[in-house]
């Protein structure tokens, strides 16, 4: 492709939005072609600030403008499945915000549609696979140097909820990225989840099961544990330490700058996943706009996608009923090898 990218972007709220600055401001190669959202006043002022772009309320309508090459969806995760299906129609490549789709019976069908075009047109957005730290891990887990991995330990912490947050959605949009990053970094999948829920804590709203821990176990025999405590009150943490034959490898204690002074030792600690993934979220994009632009579709697949809805939908089970959930998947296309 000799000019940039044009992308439409569906769905410009909190993610949306930060797309599109992304995409208008820092990516190269590409530009903002198309915004979509419900919300016709929304749309517009943001398709006034950008030269070339046009203002919509319909994804087709947007998807079938001239100028746009791709599209970029992020809007919320029952709309996933539609916009999917029509891109297919125009054969447009995708960047999709995780969800796929929130169940794994309509994320099959998106596997299904694609796999009739023939080719990929799928990247789903689970950024951590573009994170520096999760990067250099994934690099020295494949050297065998550590020999066979045994567990692997999450914690994934956030500063408080919002309104409406849910018990289901510390599986269906918190835990959902470790079941990922576990999957990708010991390239097995996820068999079963356990769910164990301590007394809540205070700082968690009234209703809301917080903290959990969450435990996979792995085709390959591993068992891995999360920790997730979504209202702790004191910063956004993301951590990983995986145990192996002969050693273990730990990421996320963001020591990039240590202090000392006034008697005391520190650091600072990210407030929210924006911040702590910016630059995860930077190289996912560019890595996206770049294998687009050469006619390539890499990165996680819609079967990446389709399994982590699976896992989630056991991961909840487990929340609901106890005790220890199978994850049943379909058989894996070679179209996904």
């Amino acid at each position: 492709m000799a000019g940039a990218l044009g992308v439409a972007v569906i769905g410009t709220g909190r993610m949306g939005a930060d797309h599109v600055r992304r995409l208008h401001e820092v990516t190269s190669g590409a530009r903002v072609a198309a915004v979509v959202d419900v919300d016709a006043e929304r749309v517009k002022r943001i398709a006034d600030g950008i030269d070339g772009c046009s203002a919509y309320t319909d994804p087709a309508a947007a998807m079938a403008a001239d100028g746009v090459d791709a599209v970029l969806i992020a809007s919320p995760g029952p709309a996933h499945e539609a916009a999917l299906l029509t891109a297919f129609e125009y054969d447009l490549p995708v960047l999709c915000e995780k969800p796929l789709t929130p169940g794994s019976a309509s994320a099959l069908r998106v596997l299904e549609a694609e796999q009739r075009l023939g080719h990929r047109r799928v990247q789903v957005g689970f950024m951590r696979r573009y994170d520096d730290e999760y990067v250099k891990l994934k690099s020295l887990l494949e050297t065998g140097q550590l020999g066979r991995p045994l567990m692997l330990h999450n914690r994934h912490r956030n500063v408080a909820t919002p309104p409406g947050f849910t018990t289901e959605m510390l599986i269906n949009d918190s835990v959902v990225h470790e079941m990922d990053i576990t999957r990708w970094l010991l390239g097995q999948e996820i068999t079963a989840v356990t769910v164990l829920k301590p007394t809540p804590s205070g700082n968690a709203p009234e209703g809301l099961q917080d903290p959990q821990l969450v435990l996979f176990e792995t085709a390959g025999g591993a068992i891995v544990d999360v920790e997730i405590n979504v209202n702790c009150g004191f910063g956004y943490q993301v951590q990983a330490e995986v145990v192996c034959e002969r050693g273990t490898a730990r990421i996320g204690d963001g020591h990039s700058l240590v202090t000392n002074m006034a008697g005391r030792w520190g650091g600072t600690i990210a407030q929210d996943f924006t911040e702590r993934f910016e630059d995860a979220y930077d190289r996912q994009m560019q890595a996206w706009v770049d294998a687009t632009r050469r006619g390539e579709v890499t990165g996680p697949t819609a079967w990446d996608g389709y399994a982590t809805a699976a896992v989630c939908e056991a991961g909840v089970r487990a929340q609901k009923e106890g005790g220890r959930v199978e994850v049943h998947l379909a058989d894996r296309p070679p179209f996904y090898a």
